[in-house]
């Protein structure tokens, strides 16, 4: 009982996170300046990333330079300006629908670098969410842009990638998932800058609604909620934790009818209904046999004593620190 309410309070807490992203449409077309996609992306990663750095205080090391970087651009450094490419020429919530498909695209990639093959359920749910999710958000429309579904597929790909690699590389011993998101959203943010001047010239003059707007979008859309998912990356499987996406764009249909006065109809409520199933659904574990465990012998028991220096550091004793609260918890 006690592991069941520690990973639904786990799922829970990594679950605000596309909930928080599904307000980055509200906030950008009520608050922000317009036409500045590469401007809003910067400033929603970089400072993030700056503010979690120093309270993190822990730079990569060896390969983890590299890794950062690779993670960076993935999740943040790509996906940004590519989700904001396509919800700019794409009309109806078609890059919502797009995106929809993520967790078919992470379940194809966890073949590859996970070594973890599909189930039938996990493929007929994702292909549930996707239709849902397009119930929800999908208007008529004319032909649509290839330059924007271009941009969407990329986007949906460049995310689902990072999702999978974070989940294969972890973390280095003793670094938590607060410094992980540092590096990641720092150099991605590093990556967007220079490419929104040479596109998007100088940064626009900003009211108190944009700076407020911006506020929030830096805190608690980014800093906080990417925290929040990458620490679920570390402890849930990345299928599970790709399964929460839709959340994202059904929080923002909510949003539209309470706060902007749009409608919802029955079709539409039936689509929310959908994908929130299928969320759920993603979420259930598929059962394999027990493993079971031999006790340790006495001999084993001597030799740990041994080699276990009471007054030596964790590192001596070839464990982590025990007082680093943000290290992941024992596998379950």
């Amino acid at each position: 009982m006690a592991t069941t309410a520690n990973r639904f309070a786990l799922t829970a807490l990594t679950a605000l996170a596309p909930v928080s992203w599904g307000s980055t449409y509200a906030v950008t077309t009520e608050l922000l300046p317009a036409d500045r996609p590469l401007f809003t992306a910067a400033l929603r990663a970089l400072p993030a990333g700056l503010l979690l750095l120093a309270l993190a205080r822990v730079l990569p090391r060896g390969v983890w330079w590299g890794k950062a970087a690779v993670l960076g651009a993935l999740n943040i450094g790509a996906f940004f300006p590519l989700l904001f490419l396509s919800a700019y020429r794409l009309p109806g919530g078609m890059a919502a629908v797009v995106g929809s498909i993520g967790p078919l695209f992470v379940a194809g990639l966890s073949v590859l670098l996970l070594a973890d093959r599909p189930t039938l359920r996990t493929l007929l749910t994702g292909v549930a969410a996707a239709l849902g999710v397009s119930l929800v958000v999908l208007k008529a429309a004319g032909a649509l842009d290839p330059v924007g579904v271009l941009a969407a597929l990329a986007s949906t790909a460049s995310m689902s990638a990072g999702t999978v690699l974070t989940k294969r590389w972890g973390r280095p011993d003793g670094v938590g998932p607060l410094a992980l998101t540092a590096w990641q959203l720092t150099a991605g943010g590093l990556l967007i800058v220079p490419v929104a001047l040479v596109v998007e010239g100088a940064p626009p003059a900003l009211d108190g609604r944009a700076v407020g707007g911006y506020l929030y979008l830096a805190l608690a859309n980014t800093a906080v909620a990417y925290w929040l998912w990458f620490r679920g990356i570390g402890r849930l499987t990345a299928t599970q934790v790709t399964f929460l996406g839709p959340l994202s764009p059904l929080t923002a249909a909510v949003i539209g009818w309470a706060a902007l006065g749009q409608t919802l109809t029955p079709l539409q409520l039936a689509g929310m209904g959908l994908a929130f199933g299928a969320t759920v659904l993603g979420q259930l574990r598929t059962r394999g046999p027990a493993t079971v465990v031999a006790a340790p012998s006495a001999v084993e028991v001597q030799d740990a004593r041994r080699t276990s220096r009471p007054f030596a550091s964790p590192e001596e004793n070839g464990r982590k620190d025990p007082t680093d609260l943000t290290a992941p918890g024992p596998r379950r």
